[in-house]
């Protein structure tokens, strides 16, 4: 298997621009995780990964696999690393799925069209993959419609389908969002043992904290289209050095019972829906602002073995 290395990558949509200048590096066997709140560029830098950008979409910076590079690839090269090289694996399994084509052959279509099998060779194969991601009965499900199964069956089966192809790269983009808590932990749990067993790399798109503490080996923080930090899990979590992070923490950790009429923590203000602010895009909604935040933008800067973070007051 491969690292994933994305070295200054930028996404444009006409005017606007969802992600800046963005550089990380997910090593094969590992998961990266990408949060923040809704707007912060996530989504986009998971499509830009995944080369699923609409039509007209600036693309910028260097997305490659192993050393291949990814951005600037078209047509039938483009078609050919999709599914092998890299995947994805979206947050709605119900709108992803076709509706009127039965579950087997929406599998068994990945083998088909990419491996050339005939129908009763593909269907063999679509079975033993859902076999593999944990279904049941997996004859009887092949023969089923999207909406006669639930959420957490239909996710397993994108999930049969992104893994179809043994890609070197999964792209996960908030794909338990819409699941119980513990349909949640079951398919959290499906795809550590996947990529423990075929070793790809995983980037994790999630606005939940819970999900990064348990999937994740690093993690990286989205505010503006711009990376404020990134490091390994237990670090950050333990010791956040960016006010962004520490606010999503605060924001996600439980209160106890004696607080229980507590007011919930939330981040004061909205993140920047158009043109950015001067200086720290953050700093508006900052309690520990200085002067120097409105006025001067902070670059990335290493803080601690394998971290980075862009504050002016972090380390």
């Amino acid at each position: 298997m491969s690292d994933l290395a994305i070295v200054d990558v930028g996404v444009s949509y006409g005017r606007f621009v969802a992600v800046r200048d963005v550089t990380l590096a997910v090593p094969a066997g590992t998961t990266l995780a990408l949060v923040g709140e809704s707007g912060s560029g996530k989504s986009s830098l998971a499509h830009a990964i995944a080369r699923l950008l609409p039509p007209g979409t600036g693309l910028t910076g260097s997305v490659q696999v192993g050393g291949r590079e990814l951005a600037s690839l078209r047509g039938r090269d483009l078609r050919d690393v999709r599914g092998r090289v890299v995947s994805y694996l979206a947050q709605d399994a119900m709108a992803a799925l076709n509706p009127v084509m039965r579950v087997g052959r929406q599998v068994g279509e990945v083998f088909a069209r990419h491996q050339g099998l005939s129908r009763r060779e593909s269907a063999g194969r679509a079975g033993d993959l859902l076999r593999r991601v944990g279904i049941q009965a997996p004859d009887l499900v092949a023969r089923k419609f999207p909406h006669e199964l639930s959420g957490g069956m239909r996710q397993r089966v994108m999930i049969a389908i992104a893994l179809a192809l043994a890609p070197e790269v999964l792209v996960a983009d908030e794909p338990t969002t819409a699941l119980d808590v513990t349909v949640q932990a079951e398919i959290l749990a499906l795809v550590r043992a996947l990529q423990a067993e075929r070793g790809f790399a995983i980037v994790w798109i999630t606005h939940d904290m819970g999900v990064v503490a348990e999937i994740a080996d690093d993690v990286a923080v989205m505010y503006g289209g711009r990376i404020v930090e990134q490091g390994p899990v237990r670090d950050v979590f333990a010791a956040p050095a960016h006010p962004y992070t520490r606010a999503l923490i605060e924001a996600a950790r439980e209160q106890p019972d004696t607080a229980a009429k507590a007011r919930f923590l939330t981040i004061v203000g909205q993140p920047p829906a158009g043109e950015l602010p001067s200086g720290c895009s953050f700093h508006p909604r900052c309690p520990v602002a200085i002067d120097r935040c409105s006025t001067e933008r902070p670059g990335s800067r290493l803080i601690g073995e394998g971290r980075h973070a862009a504050c002016h007051l972090a380390g």
